[in-house]
């Protein structure tokens, strides 16, 4: 039995299971946990990819596996995330007694009636069912083979874990009074929602070869990235996606020029 083909997919298996310990780490309140489990996970989706490359044994099956496992840990992780975080800030305005956030949102509105708002509450698994839907269009969408259309689903789950993260380790309370304000959850839930299906070209962070010529803005990303994480720590986390994101856009304009020209 040749188990070389066999590696990419158990990697694979390796990202899944790290979504399935996530999404209980995170109903048990463990956010922190389940966003160390999400980053680990990402390592093994980047290498369950360059193990197929690199061993020649890429087949259908694992790229159903790979898209299932990305559901998982990708799809519903983030969702739970944002849900957990909304209703701790819900008690939290409900409560009055732990964070007042009036000073800087002068416009909430009274917390007990957003807190029982179920469709509010409930509102952050939109996500999933987007992160399906971009999913789904990754595995038949021909033009996605070498880019992305649209937002990864492990950027964007990337994103939504940092909050727990940087809640824990900035003593800014700006920035806590942000996350925790229910206003921003919904928001950005529905904002995540909208890049994951959106037609925006952005580059994959597949290394085909190691030249400079052919990796030049993968090289500039992971270098500007390597700054903000120093400068920022776990809050240069959303402040790289921002510049993927930019940089994608940036770079498919100068590539239509060039066309262009």
């Amino acid at each position: 039995m040749n188990l070389k083909k066999h590696i990419p997919n158990a990697i694979t298996c390796c990202n899944l299971l790290c979504g399935c310990l996530a999404i209980v780490q995170a109903f048990e309140g463990n956010l922190i946990y389940a966003a160390y489990l999400v980053g680990l996970a990402a390592v093994f989706d980047f290498f369950d990819g360059f193990a197929a490359r690199l061993l020649r044994v890429t087949s259908p099956i694992g790229k159903d596996l790979d898209s299932l496992a990305d559901m998982v840990t990708f799809g519903v992780v983030p969702g739970v995330m944002i849900y957990k975080l909304l209703h701790v800030s819900l008690i939290k305005h409900a409560l009055n007694s732990f964070i007042d956030l009036s000073s800087h949102f002068p416009a909430i509105p009274d917390s007990a009636n957003f807190e029982h708002d179920g469709f509010i509450n409930y509102l952050p698994f939109i996500i999933v069912v987007f992160s399906a839907i971009r999913l789904a269009k990754f595995n038949n969408d021909t033009r996605q083979t070498t880019s992305f259309i649209g937002l990864p689903t492990p950027a964007n789950a990337i994103l939504i874990c940092s909050f727990p993260l940087i809640l824990a380790h900035t003593n800014s309370s700006l920035i806590q009074d942000v996350i925790y304000n229910p206003f921003f959850l919904v928001l950005i839930s529905i904002v995540l929602s909208i890049l994951l299906i959106t037609e925006i070209p952005l580059f994959a962070l597949k290394f085909r070869t190691f030249s400079w010529s052919g990796n030049r803005t993968r090289y500039v990303f992971l270098a500007l990235s390597a700054v903000l994480l120093c400068a920022f720590q776990f809050v240069g986390i959303p402040l790289i996606i921002l510049l993927y994101i930019l940089m994608s856009i940036n770079s498919n304009f100068f590539a239509k020029q060039k066309d262009r020209g």
